[in-house]
């Protein structure tokens, strides 16, 4: 049997990965200090690789496909299929930055003020090139970790990952300007891509987990809406395509169902209720695949 090797991210992103590829139809067990979690797929071989990592195994073709940032793939200058990009991080579904940042009360203001400076990070091709474009000479540094601490005393500056800027904020840091945004992508390695069956099972898992992200924010609303009330009830509906209308029994009403933003959920079900709709029930998607 054929099989497809997977690289699941180590470190801060596996525990959401394991929920998106829960939601997906895939469940991940991770053992104890073991880098070989199982996956209820027995087509498929599952590896722990930290993200930064994980674009040089799948360009080898160590590993056919894998989750990673898009950051790391720049970084590491790598030769892979990009599959698709999937919009979630440690704690929110939006994209992550790379920012330059220094201590609050820094006279560094802009990009140019980092003339002849020093910078610490983890992201160090990137920034370079970023820095060589604007013509601005710095001497950047590889950080190990704990780069929020390097600056006033060590560096003058760093590039470090945010989500929502709240971290730095915590420690004083102020914002220069980002460097580049990234998100989550579905990689695969050159030599899988032209495999027929490894390139088809990764677009399946590609479209599942496309299909998870995108559920996580969405809603399905069903409703029973008298004879009278149908349009003014479908005009208050936004919804990913038409909703789906049918007859109730005994010519008494339709049924109603569609899809929308939870966002909007809670705002509009008092007005479908107050146009006529009854019996309104919200439930959780796991997946829509559009």
């Amino acid at each position: 049997m054929p099989k497809l090797v997977f690289g699941i991210p180590k470190g801060s992103l596996q525990e959401s990965t394991t929920q998106m590829l829960l939601r997906a139809g895939y469940r991940v067990e991770s053992r104890a200090r073991s880098y070989y979690p199982a996956i209820d797929d027995e087509e498929m071989d599952a590896r722990l690789i930290r993200p930064q990592d994980m674009p040089r195994f799948v360009e080898k073709g160590s590993v056919d496909a894998g989750l990673t940032g898009a950051d790391w793939v720049a970084e590491n200058e790598s030769d892979v299929v990009a599959v698709t990009d999937l919009v979630y991080a440690k704690q929110h579904l939006t994209p992550v930055r790379w920012v330059i940042a220094v201590p609050e009360d820094s006279p560094i203001k802009r990009v140019e003020d980092l003339q002849g400076k020093s910078i610490s990070t983890e992201l160090v091709n990137v920034t370079r090139k970023f820095l060589t474009a604007l013509g601005v000479d710095v001497r950047v540094e590889f950080s190990h970790g704990a780069t929020e601490t390097k600056v006033p005393d060590l560096v003058d500056a760093i590039v470090e990952l945010t989500e929502t800027g709240a971290s730095l904020a915590a420690n004083r840091l102020r914002i220069v300007a980002t460097v580049m945004e990234s998100t989550t992508q579905l990689i695969a390695s050159r030599q899988a891509w032209g495999d027929s069956w490894k390139k088809t099972k990764i677009e399946n898992l590609g479209m599942l987990l496309q299909g998870a992200v995108l559920g996580l924010s969405k809603v399905g609303l069903k409703m029973n809406v008298p004879n009278g009330a149908l349009q003014k009830v479908l005009s208050l509906l936004p919804a990913l395509r038409n909703p789906t209308v049918s007859n109730l029994a005994g010519n008494s009403g339709y049924a109603v169902e569609t899809v929308l933003d939870e966002s909007v959920a809670r705002s509009l079900i008092p007005k479908l209720k107050r146009a006529g709709a009854e019996g309104i029930i919200e439930y959780p998607l796991n997946k829509v695949v559009l």
